[in-house]
């Protein structure tokens, strides 16, 4: 009797673990398939699929072309659409509750293909995930081959709106020509599928203050490639070589990719710049910066060849701001000077989901290699010293750049990434090459005297960085620190992409008040440069003034954002 009782509660647990998920549990899921223009698709096939692909149940779309499973065990699921001319396309990672919304888009393979990212990003270089840039590949879908043989097209349901604007309040202090309280507004739109525009502003309340502004356009080719354009302004009525003056840049970037197969991507362009130097020796300079690449993928490594002329600036990992589209100028003599070079590199880089690495060796030419200081007041000088002309004088943040002898550098740079559990990242690198240095001076000299006996020295530097984003208050922060012998004041790389800053680093964004879609709220943010104000080298000048250049000076920038 006890035999059969056990035989019989084991059949029944075996009945009830072999029981179909579907129609035995609380939860649902409904949603819309349409295509990529946003046309409903009627009688569609959506799949309900376990995470090892398997079939829980299916459904057709109606004439509206939405679909439901009414009754879901929750838990985590696939979801696969299918319909004649067009590739399936599969959601994974879905978390399914009471009332889950899943909206799927159905695309031709011309649509997939066209769509494909290229060259993949480095996780570790984009600090905002609210900053443009025209190689992001965020939100666009991925050809994928199932292991039963389909391809489809995987998307992991982050989505990103077409229309999105910022605006922001901050207090700056230690970045040249943008001290003091500045007000940026930006706004982000993709009217199409294959075009992205941005627009952004930046001022200061005080209407005699600076300004800067951009606007960008990008448009996918399909197959061909793509083709963007970037246009920025600087007007900085407070930046002279000392004199009454002004100084106002502009700079046009246009570039053309282009796509030989699946596996090879090549891009090519220009930097067109015009600025213009007011006060007692007024002077305009133009110039042109091109720019080249090519590049081979496998899918998970990349092989490139790179040739530059645009160095980028400190400006350079934020690709939103207008600045990081404008090269940096100095003055030598009063005149203006254009910071500029040839680059040329060959890289190796490897991507998986949980590590990356990276190796380029390069060879570089800088030209007017821009050496920046900051201007004090020494003890017992007269009260309104003034600092001598010679070189580009910001007299808002007391910063000045200088333009420093011309040298050549050869090196190589090396990065490895991990991604730590709790969606933390980890960064280290390690790079060599040349960098300027400046010699002692017992005596006061002069700023013309100091940047003339600088000289180039071989150096290294090793950066470790950390970032992430906390559970529960989803404050996002960062740090790095990169060591460098501190007798430098130029970059040791300066080609560098994504490089961090010298010495030590801290970001913070911390979300105030967030609305149901996650992307709307206010935001507070804290960005430090050279915290421990490494790498100083005082100088005292025959005036009195006592500057103090390093290669990164330390910068203060905090704020609030709204995003809408």
């Amino acid at each position: 009797m006890k035999r059969s009782v056990h035989l019989a509660c084991v059949s029944v647990l075996i009945a009830l673990g072999a029981a179909p998920l579907y129609g035995a549990a609380s939860g649902s899921v409904s949603g819309l398939v349409r295509n990529s223009t946003g046309v409903p698709q009627i009688g569609a096939v959506v799949e309900l699929l376990r995470p090892d692909l398997s079939i829980v149940a299916s459904v057709y779309t109606d004439e509206d072309g939405h679909f439901a499973f009414p009754a879901v065990m929750p838990g985590r699921y696939a979801l696969k659409a299918m319909a004649m001319s067009f590739l399936p396309s599969l959601r994974e990672n879905v978390r399914v509750r009471t009332g889950t919304v899943v909206d799927l888009t159905l695309n031709t393979l011309y649509e997939a293909i066209q769509w494909l990212p290229s060259k993949p990003r480095s996780r570790d270089a984009q600090k905002d995930d609210w900053k443009w840039t025209l190689r992001s590949a965020a939100n666009r879908p991925l050809l994928r081959w199932l292991e039963d043989g389909p391809l489809v097209v995987v998307s992991d349901g982050s989505g990103s709106r077409k229309l999105k604007a910022r605006l922001m309040a901050t207090g700056e202090a230690g970045t040249f020509g943008e001290d003091g309280q500045r007000i940026s507004a930006s706004l982000e739109d993709t009217p199409t599928g294959s075009r992205d525009l941005l627009a952004r502003v930046d001022f200061a309340p005080d209407s005699g203050a600076g300004m800067e502004s951009m606007l960008g356009f990008r448009q996918d080719l399909g197959f061909a490639g793509s083709v963007q354009s970037i246009a920025s302004v600087a007007v900085h009525p407070d930046v002279s070589t000392g004199s009454a003056g002004g100084f106002e840049e502009a700079a046009v970037r246009s570039s053309e990719t282009m796509n030989f197969g699946p596996a090879i991507q090549a891009e090519a362009g220009a930097t067109e710049v015009v600025a213009h130097l007011g006060g007692d020796s007024p002077a305009t300079m133009t110039a042109a910066l091109p720019y080249a690449s090519v590049n081979w993928s496998d899918g998970t490594s990349t092989v490139g060849l790179r040739f530059a002329t645009f160095v980028p600036g400190p400006e350079a990992a934020d690709p939103s701001q207008p600045t990081a589209w404008l090269p940096r100028f100095s003055a030598r003599e009063g005149s203006l000077a254009l910071e500029r070079g040839t680059h040329q590199e060959i890289s190796w880089e490897r991507q998986t989901d949980t590590t990356g690495m990276s190796v380029v060796i390069y060879s570089d030419h800088v030209d007017n290699p821009v050496v920046e200081a900051v201007s004090r007041l020494a003890a017992g000088s007269p009260p309104a010293a003034p600092v001598e002309t010679g070189a580009l004088v910001d007299r808002a943040s007391s910063l000045l750049n200088a333009a420093g002898p011309d040298f050549s550098a050869a090196g190589v740079q090396a990065t490895v990434e991990r991604r730590l559990p709790g969606g933390n990242d980890i960064r280290l690198s390690y790079s060599n090459g040349s960098a300027l240095v400046l010699p002692a001076t017992p005596q006061p000299v002069s700023v013309a005297q100091i940047v003339s006996a600088a000289h180039p020295r071989h150096a290294q530097t090793y950066t470790l960085s950390l970032s992430g984003t906390l559970d529960g208050t989803r404050t996002r922060w960062r740090a790095s620190y990169r060591w460098q012998p501190d007798t430098t004041v130029t970059s040791v790389a300066p080609f560098a992409a994504n490089d961090d800053g010298p010495y030590l680093n801290v970001y913070v964004r911390q979300p105030i008040r967030l609305r149901g879609d996650g992307m709307t709220g206010f935001e507070a943010l804290v960005d430090v440069s050279n915290l421990l104000a490494e790498g100083y080298h005082p100088y005292l000048l025959p005036d009195g003034s006592l500057l103090i250049f390093a290669q990164g000076q330390r910068a203060v920038r905090g704020g609030v954002a709204f995003t809408f």
